[in-house]
């Protein structure tokens, strides 16, 4: 590939220059990816505010949510408040092949939609739990996680699609009617993960401090509300530029997350959209799912008060 070009109505521009260090690829190899795999993309994308990690020579990655002002025209924004930065932000929304280029020539390697849709904020569209192995080559644990958490959604009525995280992990999906609140899909992810833990509690954790983990893989539930997930077919800034992949659930055990690159998942595809096709229609929470939950703190909120705890007893 040459050092520029244009595709529709964008100029792509360098695409010769290695993409980040140990990237085994360049600015063009990723911008031919996605561009082979942009109608599957988008429709994971469209009408989401979108988050962006992007990669610039000489810079850290960085996560970018709001839309730079040279950003075209036609590129379609969303204003959210954020109650982190206490400001209004723009948001992408990438819904169509040309804002999917643009942002591909701005380098932006790792493409996180929000679990809502526009205009519907309070209606999560799915619930997703984050299965986090320990540190090391521990995606074998992930997978027998990703098991118990597929038997306690079969115990509890439920069916989910899983996809590798493009980095040491797996996510979860349920897709959720739109009757369930952000609060109810919150407490109802809590209570998945509780039940999970149960069924095999050397293996599996709920416990948000690292060092409470034990070498174990963390059922994360927090990813409700205003949070982010990695997109199905987003690469990521990880050594070799992995991709986040949809896998069968009865092909999870013979998966290694290396083999789904910018390089080589185009091909896997063979034409097909398995996130598509592997996703299950969309499911009412089961009541008492949604009660559990609400006994269960928020993670994090456990996790600061227990914070404060352990500080008294250091001083004392």
């Amino acid at each position: 590939m040459s050092g520029g070009e244009e595709r529709d109505g964008v100029a792509l521009t360098n695409l010769d220059q290695p993409l980040f260090d140990g990237a085994e690829a360049t600015k063009g190899s990723l911008v031919d990816y996605l561009d082979a795999v942009a109608d599957r993309l988008v429709e994971v994308l469209r009408d989401r505010p979108l988050s962006v990690v992007r990669a610039r020579p000489g810079q850290a990655p960085f996560m970018q949510k709001n839309v730079p002002k040279y950003a075209p025209p036609w590129v379609e924004t969303v204003s959210l408040w954020a109650e982190t930065s206490k400001r209004e932000v723009a948001y992408a929304l990438c819904n169509d092949r040309r804002t999917l280029l643009w942002f591909a020539n701005q380098r932006a390697v790792e493409y996180h939609p929000a679990l809502v849709r526009t205009p519907g904020w309070d209606r999560p569209t799915h619930l997703v739990l984050d299965l986090d192995p320990p540190e090391g080559d521990a995606f074998p644990m992930a997978v027998r996680a990703a098991h118990l958490v597929r038997r306690a959604l079969a115990d509890a009525g439920l069916d989910g699609a899983v996809k590798t995280s493009g980095a040491k992990g797996v996510h979860v999906f349920v897709p959720v009617d739109d009757r369930a609140t952000i609060d109810e899909v919150a407490v109802a992810s809590r209570a998945l993960a509780a039940r999970a833990e149960r069924l095999d509690p050397a293996l599996a954790t709920t416990a948000f401090i690292k060092e409470d983990r034990g070498g174990r893989v963390f059922l994360d539930s927090t990813r409700a509300g205003g949070a982010t997930v990695v997109a199905a077919y987003s690469p990521r800034v990880r050594p070799g530029t992995p991709v986040s992949f949809p896998v069968p659930w009865d092909d999870l055990d013979r998966v290694d997350p290396r083999q789904f690159t910018v390089r080589t998942a185009a091909a896997l595809l063979d034409g097909r959209d398995p996130w598509a096709e592997l996703m299950p229609a969309p499911q009412a929470l089961p009541p008492d799912l949604v009660e559990e939950g609400r006994a269960i703190p928020a993670a994090r909120v456990q996790a600061m008060h227990e914070g404060r705890r352990r500080a008294r007893a250091r001083r004392g």
